[in-house]
């Protein structure tokens, strides 16, 4: 112990040498001058924020430390450029490692179980929200920033900025978890060809409606059938109305809990998920932390009419109007595929890929023109037959920094200065450049993003709208994600397969839910492993469908009259 203090007096010590100061401004400088440009604040600003970094970071001067993060570009930049610039600015080294998505979750929920520190911070989806607030197995932000954090929380990180905090906040009203990125799943359509008049004319002869930005799935459908099937071929490529993923892996699981259902209907009305059902389809009574259930049985909603309907369309879409090998992509590998330029439409498609999709025309993206002018945009979500206004319209990813409690405080503080330093104002206009996921209100409304807009097929004006409330992330009513995501992507991949119906995937998963949230009852009841709000399920009763308060009934007609709205609509309203 004796020997640890007098070291860190040696670095600290050192740490102030006027040499030592000096060569970190400069350092700084540097980077501010070559590197972050543009940004929300002055050149003066920025040296501030950094002077307040030098400071904080100098009793953790020396350290190494290691954080994890799914692979996206704005992580890649992150990796590979601002931890040089992290180090050369605080003397903290950081060793930012790249994995899967599936493979991040299995390491944050390793280390919740074991208490073994694996690393010493994670971006991690907020879609944990609910499992990070009642177990309680991370550190609480509002209570560390205003108490043993507050020598490392920067005064200048402005929490008000961020436009995804909400989806990191607790029903306690704690920060748990501070955003990083985020992007929507939007409408991503080839404006170019829904432009052509030729297209346009046979489109409504056929179908006796205009040729635009489908409303509901219905038009959806339609237009799938349309390129695929009538127009087949454009400039000699033989062309798709539709394009999605379908290789049994966990990528397919979230497919369907990143609101796959939810788009169709099959929530209750209510924001930011829907209560009493949400988009798992998992009960929770307003006023209550305690889930009562996922199976229509129990009042919950994953085997519903509304899910089923979901699924099925999943299925019917993917085989008979998407390329061929579609149903054998996974999620990194369907999203990029669009560049080839054979794709007409996606109804679910991430804003994380804009940055690959405006990529030039030399690097064989086939969706911008030479000038590198997207031929295509993005727009809001068709909702399916069960949707009602007041429902969510789609999903919102919010990777988060999350700190677990097996972290030593050293440890977690030195990585909590790292995590504000890439979501600092200094830097965050410039990362959003280079990935184009957004996070702050400044950022979005820099100067910058206005120029750029018009090369950015939409995104600018979606995320300066106030429509994009109606895309959230996983909420509260998800006891234990980890757990309970697990489930999903064997039982959607037995449907892909032929294995199952659509019917008798979701009643298997239903009811695999419902028992590993009676495993969680258990636990917390015997000792308060979810802090009083695990899941107390209900009773099978079997009557909610229908009711006011439960469930959809299923509709006598899925699929209504097709409605499409043009683009130029759409920018108007965003605006």
């Amino acid at each position: 112990m004796k020997r640890h203090l007098l070291a860190t007096a040696a670095v600290l010590a050192l740490a102030w040498l006027p040499g030592r100061a000096m060569a970190d401004m400069a350092a700084a400088e540097k980077w501010i001058n070559d590197e972050f440009q543009p940004s929300a604040l002055s050149k003066e600003e920025q040296m501030k924020e950094m002077e307040w970094f030098i400071k904080a970071a100098a009793p953790y001067a020396g350290m190494e430390i290691n954080v994890l993060s799914e692979t996206i570009p704005t992580h890649e930049y992150e990796s590979k450029t601002l931890t040089k610039a992290f180090e050369a600015i605080t003397g903290i080294k950081v060793n930012h490692q790249l994995l899967g998505e599936g493979e991040v979750v299995q390491a944050v929920q390793t280390q919740m179980q074991t208490g073994r520190n694996l690393y010493d911070g994670y971006i991690n989806d907020s879609d944990l929200i609910g499992t990070h607030s009642r177990l309680q197995l991370a550190y609480n932000l509002s209570d560390m920033m205003g108490g043993d954090w507050k020598g490392t929380t920067n005064p200048m990180l402005d929490l008000d900025d961020f436009i995804g905090r909400s989806f990191t906040t607790g029903p306690d009203g704690k920060l748990y978890q501070l955003p990083d990125q985020q992007f929507a799943n939007l409408y991503w359509f080839r404006k170019d060809w829904f432009d052509r008049e030729d297209l346009k004319k046979r489109f409504k002869d056929k179908y006796g409606y205009d040729l635009g930005v489908p409303v509901n799935w219905s038009a959806y459908e339609d237009i799938a059938d349309f390129f695929t099937n009538d127009v087949k071929e454009i400039d000699g490529v033989r062309v798709y109305g539709h394009m999605d993923y379908g290789k049994r892996a966990p990528d397919l699981g979230w497919r369907m809990t990143d609101a796959w259902l939810s788009m169709a209907g099959s929530t209750s009305p209510g924001l930011p998920n829907g209560r009493p059902i949400d988009e798992w389809g998992i009960r929770m009574e307003e006023g209550s932390c305690n889930p009562a259930g996922a199976s229509v049985s129990r009042g919950g909603g994953t085997n519903a009419p509304a899910s089923v309907y979901a699924i099925r369309k999943w299925d019917e879409w993917l085989r008979q109007y998407a390329p061929p090998g579609a149903a054998d992509y996974d999620f990194y590998q369907s999203l990029p595929a669009l560049s080839q330029g054979n794709v007409a439409q996606q109804i679910f498609w991430y804003t994380a890929f804009t940055a690959s999709m405006v990529a030039p025309k030399s690097e064989g993206n086939n969706t911008v023109d030479d000038a590198g002018n997207p031929l295509w945009r993005m727009a809001p979500s068709p909702h399916g037959p069960y949707w009602k206004e007041g429902m969510k319209l789609g999903y919102q990813d919010a990777g988060s920094w999350t700190f677990l409690k097996s972290t030593p405080s050293d440890r977690a503080q030195a990585a909590w200065l790292y995590a504000q330093f890439v979501v600092s104002k200094t830097v965050d206009v410039k990362k959003s450049h280079v990935g184009l996921t957004i996070i702050r209100n400044s950022t979005v409304n820099h100067a910058s993003f206005t120029e750029r807009a018009p090369k950015l097929g939409g995104l600018v004006e979606f995320y300066r709208s106030p429509d994009r409330v109606l895309w959230t992330p996983t909420g509260v009513n998800v006891p234990d994600y980890p757990k309970l995501a697990q489930l999903w992507w064997q039982q959607i991949g037995d449907v892909n397969s032929g294995a199952f119906t659509p019917q008798e995937a979701m009643d298997r998963l239903a009811g695999e839910m419902d028992l590993v949230m009676s495993r969680m009852e258990a636990a917390d009841k015997a000792a308060n492993v979810y802090g009083g709000c695990g899941p107390r399920l209900n009773a099978e009763s079997g009557d909610w469908l229908g009711k006011d308060n439960g469930p959809a009934a299923k509709l006598d007609n899925e699929k209504p009259q097709g409605e499409t709205i043009s683009y130029e609509e759409i920018v108007k309203r965003w605006q």
